[in-house]
């Protein structure tokens, strides 16, 4: 059996480890803010967090490939690519969304950073000439309204600027993605994954050089802290991620990550308390409804 990802068939049996795929690198990403509020209680900022967590990752990477003897070559091209990737794209994305949500509600700054399924489909569609069904725009649709619910965002609470520095990061992440697919069809996912994290791990090191706010006088019980969000929301996530979408394409895979907000508020009521009404948990499954319609489509593709 084959599915169609773009203008390439591929096995079923990839469509679904694909999809598997996705689904754990969204466990991994959704965890990611429950590590970064501990952290921050532990006296961390954003970013030594952000610096040691793609050093540690890039060094995990590096290590696992030297010990599978790995043998890999990048050309100038793909290398130029995982800078663009590492360095540029992924610094000015955090560098958007953690300014948005100076001036406006965090549930509102990320319910317009998953406007990026979105985005995605229109940049495969213009840029890589993807034929995007009704059924997938459908799916990128309801999973918005469905995040809208789970987030419960204040749309009350407008202000123009945070408002463009949100959706900034929603575009910027959106070209990440789409670049990124190139990237993985040259160069295997745990290779891109390891030099996208060493190149966001050098941006950092010499942004947090340049305002002196790296500060590494942490404690023991942090540390748990930082390892969890590198060995989740870093290692898995990113290899995870970049893995599924050489199987499934950029449009399927940015729609399935959508589960992501749906994990972050899922856990937040487990392990911090938090509220989880019967109204988020109908927007849950909206979200989890559209990300069964890219699922059911793979399968008849």
């Amino acid at each position: 059996f084959y599915g169609e990802v773009g203008s390439f068939s591929i096995p079923m049996q990839q469509v679904g480890l694909g999809i598997l795929l996705v689904f754990l690198s969204a466990f991994g990403f959704g965890l990611m803010p429950i590590f970064a509020l501990f952290a921050y209680r532990g006296g961390v900022n954003v970013v030594t967090l952000l610096f040691l967590r793609f050093f540690i990752a890039a060094i995990c990477f590096l290590v696992y490939l030297l010990a599978r003897r790995t043998r890999w070559h990048v050309s100038r091209r793909s290398l130029a690519s995982l800078f663009i990737l590492g360095s540029i794209l992924y610094s000015v994305q955090s560098m958007f969304y953690f300014s948005a949500v100076q001036y406006i509600p965090a549930s509102l700054a990320a319910l317009i950073l998953y406007l990026y399924p979105v985005l995605v489909a229109l940049l495969a569609a213009v840029v890589e000439k993807e034929q995007i069904s009704l059924q997938m725009v459908a799916a990128a649709v309801v999973s918005l309204v469905g995040i809208a619910v789970v987030l419960g965002a204040p749309l009350d609470q407008l202000d123009g600027g945070g408002m463009a520095l949100a959706f900034g990061a929603a575009l910027v992440y959106s070209v990440y993605i789409t670049l990124g697919r190139r990237v993985v069809a040259d160069v295997p996912a745990v290779v891109t994954s390891a030099l996208v994290a060493a190149f966001a791990a050098l941006s950092f090191l010499l942004f947090g050089s340049a305002t002196q706010s790296l500060v590494f006088d942490i404690s023991w019980s942090t540390w748990v802290v930082i390892l969890g969000v590198v060995a989740f929301s870093t290692l898995l996530a990113m290899a995870a991620f970049f893995a599924g979408m050489e199987r499934i394409g950029a449009t399927r895979a940015s729609i399935l990550s959508t589960v992501e907000p749906v994990i972050t508020i899922a856990f937040s009521a487990l392990l911090l308390g938090e509220s989880f009404t019967w109204i988020q948990a109908g927007g849950a499954m909206l979200v989890l409804a559209a990300a069964a319609c890219v699922i059911s489509q793979g399968r008849q593709g």
